[in-house]
């Protein structure tokens, strides 16, 4: 996996860049970053309300439902979360990407130093978050970032896992 070594710096850069991103994000107030008001301009007609005003859960000991925060507010519940789970899965990934040299030969190792990497840096963008006006740090955003970057790493690692026992199986065969 020597191209891996050679695109080292590159993952390091997307690990910086998305940093930037959230620490920029989390530099904003609640009222900045909404998209109610784009949901409430653009998703006329309320789709899926009727299946959405089934669901109702615990969140960060708030009850969300579309009873309590209403339509437009519960769908970005779920686009807000969507984008936390994701920017730190795409985080796991960058981090795992720029650490495999590192690891090479220990699978632990590749998936664990970066899953605690990225929830080191979920629970300080949080902390980040809470000297922001209007918003409030998460225990529970920090899991659920941490579960993004663990979601990453483990697709990397099973890729490259993949991607090599390919690569000696088809060693082997060209060597009989």
């Amino acid at each position: 996996m020597d191209k891996l070594k050679k695109l080292e710096k590159w993952f390091w850069s997307g690990v910086v860049l998305i940093e930037l991103i959230l620490f920029y994000s989390s530099s904003m107030t609640y009222k900045q970053q909404t998209s109610v008001p784009f949901l409430e301009k653009y998703v006329q007609g309320k789709p899926l309300r009727d299946s959405l005003s089934k669901i109702h859960f615990n969140y960060g000991g708030k009850e969300q439902s579309i009873a309590n925060d209403g339509y437009y507010h519960f769908v970005e519940f779920f686009i807000r979360k969507g984008a936390h789970f994701g920017i730190y899965l795409i985080l796991g990934v960058f981090l795992c990407l720029a650490l495999y040299t590192y690891f090479k030969r220990n699978h632990f190792l590749q998936i664990f130093v970066p899953w605690m990497m990225t929830t080191g840096l979920a629970a300080f963008d949080e902390f980040h978050q809470g000297l922001t006006g209007g918003r409030t740090p998460s225990v529970s955003d920090v899991i659920l970032d941490s579960m993004g970057g663990l979601t990453g790493a483990l697709i990397v690692v099973i890729v490259l896992y993949f991607v090599i026992w390919r690569q000696r199986k088809s060693t082997k065969v060209s060597q009989v």
